[in-house]
């Protein structure tokens, strides 16, 4: 109507002094392949692909950040005011100079033509690179990767470190002027994208976001949940309960805090430290495939600039970028390390930041800062004389910094010690694995990695709080912890680190039961995985000293707290209130079936009694 306006309807008009379609579509086609189509790899796109719709599944590795793109140019003229609409298919366009309305061509005004970016048309537009998989590489090759162009809707879908299905029209870029003589015959190709799906890591299917049915909760959350879960966690891995445990618990993670701008992070850090050959390193793999978002490096192949940033020429602008590396990638994820203590010192320094402040900070060639690496860091290291040597300090076998040791919240230290009946057990199940590439029948049937992933997806929404009952009981434990440390002289180092990591495990462990409160037992297991993490470092002890049985360790904690009562209440310190005798030896990694035996035993030599109702113990 506004065209038609004072305009004799005889007049012919050119074509581009008419709104273009695309300026009036208030709408995006795009193509997607047929659900039964499988999607290729990089390496099978080939010339004949050019023009059609393909389907490419791949790992992103970068994405420029999303810039406009003008699909219609707007220009007025300065003579006659009449607007002139240029469409652009090509990714460059030549303005227009001269205006080309009826009334300037007749009147040989010569109108000049001005742009109007308020009412030109721009689109989203995104490039991103896409990388094959390390499996589908052939032998001695290098991965390739493909170029995608991303516009309107589809931006902003998947980030570095996506593993995505890509559908889209496989085109060779057309090139103008000297670029196009030098290029020759020859051409680069890219894929205009149509449709993005994040896919799993694994599996050839999509990433399944759909909620748990009860049925499916049924089976997880039964009797005994908790070793069911840590138990289907490398299934094929014999023993290293704890350690599944612990692993289990990252996956989880704990609650992140966040009073007034101070952040006490959630994330749980573990380093297995250990032998050669008790499979440190599968456990790794394997928590790399379980968990959504996930990195593996391993640590003489990493410099300090590939964990945490680089600073790179953008090609396609010329300007200088971040690319981020393995902890920026692995945000709100793992990062797993491998080879932890071949890391140059230098290189290793740069992970302090990441574990305690979860960010990366870069003053770096004219960049100044702050990126985001909220990762949880799963560290193995063999020890410094590459077996552990018990001859040798802990200090000396590990040979970490001890700020580094006390930003990990689980240290284990995993020894091959010889053992008949442990080998034998562990023997059979290596053979029954390399038989069959299963691992043998158990009491129970390992849960699948697919029901794992959603139900720690599930279990992270929670969010636990400590209730001020138990506040007293972990303060008292900890200051327990310190005067322990005090007294043993043992160099694990006990800090206020400590505390919060204790904090941060029986969150986890709340969320692991879908509970919105911490209760003891969270509590006393998350004690009982770090006194049993210190115990795997104090094991070569036991050679040199006399293995004391648990009853006669129960019966010595049992007098410390007479004894600390006795002090407290003025010389009532013959009893004991059986609770809080139980409670601190479960507390030290003991079982109640364990305490329970050290009673009767200590009973029937009637060094104590314990009275009818069973609460208190009384010294004879």
């Amino acid at each position: 109507m506004m065209e038609q306006r004072g305009r004799d309807p005889a007049d012919t008009q050119d074509p581009r002094n008419q709104y273009p379609p695309e300026l009036m579509r208030r709408f995006e086609l795009y193509f997607k392949s047929p659900s039964s189509s499988k999607p290729k790899v990089v390496r099978d796109i080939k010339a004949d692909s050019i023009g059609h719709l393909v389907a490419v599944r791949g790992i992103v590795t970068r994405a420029t950040e999303v810039k406009p793109m003008m699909a219609v140019a707007t220009y007025t003229c300065d003579q006659c005011g009449a607007e002139t609409y240029q469409p652009i298919q090509s990714p460059s366009f030549m303005p227009l100079v001269m205006c080309p309305s009826q009334e300037c061509v007749t009147n040989k005004s010569g109108g000049r033509l001005y742009l109007q970016t308020r009412g030109s048309k721009f689109v989203k537009f995104q490039e991103l690179r896409i990388q094959e998989h390390s499996d589908q590489v052939p032998v001695g090759n290098i991965p390739r990767s493909m170029t995608v162009y991303v516009r309107g809707e589809n931006a902003r879908l998947a980030q570095p470190g996506d593993h995505v299905a890509i559908t889209g029209i496989f085109l060779p870029l057309l090139r103008t002027g000297f670029s196009q003589a030098v290029q020759g015959l020859l051409s680069e190709t890219y894929l205009d994208c149509h449709s993005i799906t994040l896919m799993n890591k694994t599996e050839d299917d999509e990433l399944g976001n759909d909620e748990l049915t009860d049925e499916e909760l049924r089976g997880i959350t039964d009797e005994g949940f908790y070793e069911k879960l840590a138990g289907s966690i490398a299934p094929e891995i014999y023993g290293h309960e704890d350690v599944k445990k612990a692993l289990l618990l990252l996956l989880v993670g704990g609650v992140e805090q966040a009073p007034k701008g101070m952040k006490i992070r959630g994330n749980i850090n573990i380093c297995l430290m250990g032998d050669p050959g008790v499979a440190k390193s599968q456990l790794l793999s394997y928590i790399d495939r379980l968990a959504p978002r996930s990195q593996y490096t391993t640590g003489r192949g990493s410099s300090g600039v590939g964990l945490t940033a680089a600073v790179m020429r953008d090609p396609l602008t010329g300007e200088m970028t971040l690319e981020g590396g393995a902890l920026v990638l692995a945000d709100l994820g793992i990062c797993c390390i491998d080879e932890f203590d071949k890391m140059a010192d230098a290189d290793r320094t740069a992970i302090h930041e990441v574990m305690e402040q979860q960010t990366i900070s870069i003053a770096k060639a004219g960049i100044m800062t702050s990126l985001n690496a909220r990762c949880s860091i799963l560290a193995a290291a063999n020890p410094a004389y590459g077996r552990y040597n018990p001859r040798k300090s802990i200090e000396q076998n590990i040979q970490l910094p001890a700020a580094l040791l006390s930003r990990f919240d689980l240290l284990w230290l995993i020894q091959d010690k010889p053992d008949a009946d442990a080998d034998l057990r562990l023997a059979q199940h290596i053979t029954y694995v390399h038989q069959h590439s299963r691992q043998p029948p158990t009491h129970f049937t390992p849960i699948e990695m697919k029901l794992m992933r959603r139900y720690i997806a599930l279990c992270k929404k929670r969010q636990p709080v400590v209730p001020e009952s138990l506040a007293d009981y972990i303060t008292a434990a900890y200051v327990e912890m310190r005067k322990e440390a005090r007294i043993s002289k043992d160099t694990t180092f006990t800090s206020a680190r400590t505390l919060l990591s204790i904090l941060r495990l029986s969150t986890a462990l709340a969320r692991l039961r879908m509970m919105d409160t911490v209760e003891k037992e969270d509590v006393n297991e998350a004690m009982r995985l770090m006194e049993m993490s210190k115990d795997s470092l104090q094991a070569d002890k036991s050679g040199t000293a006399r293995t004391q049985r648990p009853a006669d360790v129960i019966f010595s904690l049992v007098r410390e707290l007479a004894a600390e009562g006795k002090a407290g209440r003025g010389g009532a310190g013959r009893v004991v209130r059986m609770s809080e005798a139980e409670q601190r030896c479960i507390s030290r990694g003991f079982t109640p079936a364990q305490f329970q035996e050290a009673l009767e035993e200590y009973e029937e030599l009637n060094v104590w009694q314990v009275n009818q109702a069973r609460t208190r113990i009384t010294f004879v």
